[in-house]
């Protein structure tokens, strides 16, 4: 399949690596001459300074990797030009626009994917199958834990917007139902534009609780998710690809001795076989193509994730519960 990249900052390089992997990599197009060109003499392929070039090149998809608030516009661009396009997270930077893109891109028939990448982590994979499966009993509360030092390539949008967005999109999915109702704090420690630590409480319509805590504040990268289960207590570690699985069972209790409680615990740790997210993503990206089906993240998913991270953006600023429903 014949595919080219627009835009390649961080992201849009990693995708070109891949693509040049798994694909047929055509192009890249980028206005930034000198990175545009250095990724185009890396991969043999064909350099264009303005995207709209690229698309009338004879190519069947395209992922736009550049700055959210370009994702509309350029986005169009490709639906006009009858490409299928897998856009990066978030999707757009307004409900509206967000409806919009995936409105043309029903009525043109095209593929729009949007790169949720988490989704596509092996331990979130088994960890759908694993609650679907009932083995670690009904899910009770989700709680996820991303953090770490300010990252420069980020400029356009704050830590929700940029690292919260991940663990909210994963929550909706092993859930399973939609956000009713959203609460988030935070603030501004070293930043000036935007918020750069938030704590976000989510309510699920199905009763189910989660949390998300993400700053770019700590010296340390983190990037795990708690569930807590009526049968396990159940961590993902994103960067390990591992589960660590943990029950245990209370011996006869002797009340005058709370010290020394009677506790026999069941841990068991699991290493998934390592892969890489990115190219799982592109890989279910050019399926859908194929197949003309829905890749794992539709652009219909990403518009209710986008909801939500907005409802938090906007209760994070007003103190307020928001409902993501409300969200434009």
């Amino acid at each position: 399949m014949k595919v080219g990249v627009i835009g390649v900052g961080s992201m849009g390089q990693n995708h070109a690596r891949v693509y040049s992997e798994i694909a047929d990599l055509v192009g890249v197009a980028d206005p930034d001459m000198k990175a545009g060109g250095a990724i185009a003499n890396r991969f043999s392929v064909s350099y264009f300074p303005d995207h709209r070039a690229l698309l009338k090149e004879k190519i069947d998809a395209v992922s736009i990797c550049v700055p959210t608030k370009l994702h509309y516009k350029i986005g169009m661009d490709a639906i006009a030009a009858g490409k299928h396009l897998l856009v990066e997270k978030p999707i757009c930077d307004s409900v509206r626009d967000a409806e919009r893109l995936v409105e043309a891109a029903q009525g043109a028939g095209l593929v729009l994917a949007v790169g949720h990448i988490e989704r596509h982590n092996p331990v979130v994979d088994s960890a759908k199958r694993h609650l679907e499966g009932g083995t670690w009993g009904d899910l009770i509360t989700a709680g996820a834990r991303r953090v770490s030092n300010f990252p420069d390539r980020i400029r356009d949008v704050g830590v929700i917007m940029d690292l919260a967005i991940h663990d909210v999109d994963v929550l909706r999915y092993l859930v399973g139902s939609p956000v009713s109702t959203v609460f988030a704090i935070g603030g501004r420690q070293r930043h000036e534009a935007f918020e750069d630590h938030a704590t976000i409480v989510l309510s699920f319509e199905n009763g189910v609780n989660g949390y998300v805590e993400a700053n770019w504040l700590t010296p340390m990268k983190v990037r795990k998710l708690g569930l807590t289960c009526l049968k396990n207590f159940v961590e993902l570690d994103y960067t390990a690809q591992t589960l660590t699985i943990s029950s245990s069972t209370l011996g006869p209790l002797d009340p005058a001795n709370l010290f020394q409680v009677p506790l026999d615990f069941d841990i068991r740790h699991v290493n998934l076989r390592k892969e890489e997210p990115l190219k799982r993503e592109l890989a279910d990206f050019l399926r859908a193509v194929k197949e003309r089906g829905s890749p794992l993240v539709s652009g219909a998913d990403a518009v209710e994730t986008l909801r939500v991270v907005q409802a938090a953006v906007e209760s994070q600023r007003s103190g307020k519960v928001v409902h993501p429903s409300a969200a434009r």
